[in-house]
């Protein structure tokens, strides 16, 4: 299964590594490897992340394999917000997706781009005001660590995306694997009751 993360300019820097981290991790603790990781920005070249931490994304929007779980990241989303054709691209990435996911503010690009808009969703806590102002239709949950809308999955900010990608390790594979995961990573979790 393909997990593509989407990474750009003053991207937070924990909510691509943290997933990235976790996929990672699970294919490496499982003897199945039923995860591929990657990064994708919009074109080819280093990203500059927050406060001027370099990376070299896997892949561009040109040249990346078939995306089956993407997950759009926060960080400083407003110029992003401003482009057509990322949000185009994420609207079809996600149309053709089997799940798509958000950390922290990476849910103001789905409700940009047509992914999300009255499904049930969070983001980081001191985004919650804004979120809510900007796209007045979503059911916008706050103290919440992630939230499964079905199709889209969404965190709240930075630390949470990793819970967010254990608890998609378990959906989409077992919660053994997950916390197995977590172990490896020494982060403390587990598997919720319910799905929020």
């Amino acid at each position: 299964m393909n997990i593509g993360i989407y990474c750009y300019g003053n991207a937070e820097i924990l909510d691509f590594a943290g997933p990235f981290e976790v996929f990672s991790t699970a294919s490496r603790v499982s003897d199945e490897q039923p995860f591929t990781v990657f990064l994708v920005s919009e074109a080819d070249g280093p990203v500059c992340a927050r406060a001027g931490f370099t990376v070299i994304p896997n892949y561009h929007f040109g040249n990346h394999p078939q995306i089956d779980v993407l997950i759009v990241v926060g960080g400083v989303h407003h110029h992003e917000m401003s482009k057509p054709a990322v949000l185009s691209w994420i609207g079809k990435q996600a149309a053709q997706s089997s799940l798509t996911a958000s950390v922290c503010t990476g849910v103001f690009l789905l409700a940009a781009a047509g992914v999300v808009s009255d499904h049930e969703v969070t983001t980081h806590w001191e985004d919650i005001p804004n979120l809510k102002e900007c796209f007045p239709s979503l059911k916008v949950c706050e103290k919440l660590r992630w939230v499964d809308g079905g199709g889209v999955v969404s965190s709240g900010g930075i630390s949470a995306g990793i819970d967010m990608s254990l608890y998609l390790v378990a959906r989409l594979h077992s919660v053994d694997l997950a916390i197995r995961t977590a172990r490896q990573m020494e982060f403390d979790w587990s598997m919720p009751m319910d799905k929020t």
